[in-house]
């Protein structure tokens, strides 16, 4: 460790490393505000090549055969590509409750499902423009937020994540009858085209939906990157790790929850609203529990509480369960037994496997189990 002084250069002419070496504190200390400058840079590295490639990608007129259905930045790729990032990214704002702060939320679900049905009711039903519907679906979810998670929280463990899961669902029941003809029930609601604007229409115009869902990704992954450095995610991890010391500590554990909730839930939110303009509506499967369930599937398959396992997991959980639709009805099935075929038929089964399998080998995600074999081969 260095002393305080240590930065008293012309006080202390010398210093002595971990090694027992004595040498000059002046090509430390040059080197110590040339390195953190290095490590930003080296952190930062990932995020923008990966940011870079994706960007480039309407303008790659490849073929990946069995990858993506056509050329890259055809309109099936470009859709399902920018499906995968919305749900990425709202995974990424569910990791902000269950990662971050260790809370096990049933009812994320309601939130994203207010973004996106109160951005398509207020386009249709309440005839606003498109920049002030964003505004009235964030605001209003917010405030669900807030009271679904002041009253959630008055409770802890098991009976908090039962609390949620009544209120989405009570939701869901809500949004599949239906009332006053608003919601549209079981079809959903379909979106405006009207109040949208032309770039988002037509097929032709998928990558620019596609180039919309990404901007939300980097928006959520800014937002959640700011939220871990400040003083607000250190006393969600102290609450993570231990609620009762982080008390002790002096922590407001009940508003640092309270919080969590908001933030995760106005992200979800922004994520649903994301959704409707991407995939042309509401749905109402964003309502039930099982979006929520799947949601943490996400993060745990690729890792709690880290930014890119959330990321990864999402994208890769909604990738798999689109294109394994496609290789159930492969033709390489229909010479399998009847059991072996009924069962690989099914895309929830393999995905069911895939999770049980990473989660035995893998306790820490995909993204954990990356991060160890690149040191451990950095190490060789």
């Amino acid at each position: 460790m260095t002393s305080p002084t240590d930065h008293l250069t012309h006080t202390h002419p010398s210093s002595v490393t971990p090694g027992g070496k004595e040498e000059s504190t002046m090509t430390p200390v040059a080197s110590g505000e040339a390195r953190p400058g290095w490590r930003r840079l080296l952190r930062v590295l990932p995020a923008v090549v990966v940011l870079a490639v994706l960007a480039y990608l309407p303008y790659l007129p490849v073929e990946v055969p069995g990858v993506l259905p056509g050329r890259v930045n055809g309109p099936g790729s470009m859709q399902l590509l920018a499906t995968c990032l919305v749900i990425g990214g709202i995974a990424l704002s569910y990791d902000v409750l269950f990662g971050r702060t260790g809370l096990l939320s049933f009812g994320h679900a309601l939130f994203v499902a207010a973004g996106s049905y109160l951005l398509t009711i207020s386009l249709s039903t309440w005839s606003l423009p498109l920049s002030l519907a964003v505004l009235v679906a964030l605001a209003l979810s917010t405030v669900l937020a807030l009271v679904v998670g002041a009253i959630a929280l008055r409770v802890g463990g098991i009976a908090f994540a039962m609390v949620t899961l009544a209120f989405a669902q009570a939701a869901s029941i809500i949004v599949m009858r239906n009332p006053g003809g608003v919601t549209g029930g079981e079809e959903g609601r379909p979106l405006d085209r009207v109040a949208v604007p032309d770039l988002l229409v037509g097929v032709a115009n998928a990558p620019y939906r596609y180039w919309l869902a990404l901007g939300f990704v980097v928006v959520a992954w800014v937002a959640v990157t700011l939220l871990v450095r400040s003083r607000a995610g250190h006393a969600m991890a102290a609450v993570r790790e231990n609620e009762q010391r982080a008390s002790v500590l002096g922590f407001g554990t009940y508003r640092v929850k309270l919080l969590a909730i908001v933030v995760g839930s106005f992200l979800g939110a922004l994520g649903g609203v994301v959704h409707a303009l991407v995939l042309g509506g509401s749905n109402p499967h964003l309502t039930t529990s099982e979006f929520t369930l799947s949601l943490l599937v996400m993060v745990v398959l690729g890792g709690a509480g880290s930014r890119w396992g959330a990321l990864v997991g999402g994208v890769l959980y909604t990738y798999a369960d689109a294109r394994l639709v496609e290789v159930s009805n492969a033709p390489f099935l229909q010479d399998l037994p009847v059991v072996v075929r009924q069962v690989l038929s099914q895309p929830l089964f393999i995905l069911g496997v895939f999770f049980v399998v990473v989660v035995y080998f893998a306790p820490s995600g995909l993204t954990g189990l990356g991060g160890r074999l690149i040191r451990r081969s950095g190490s060789r």
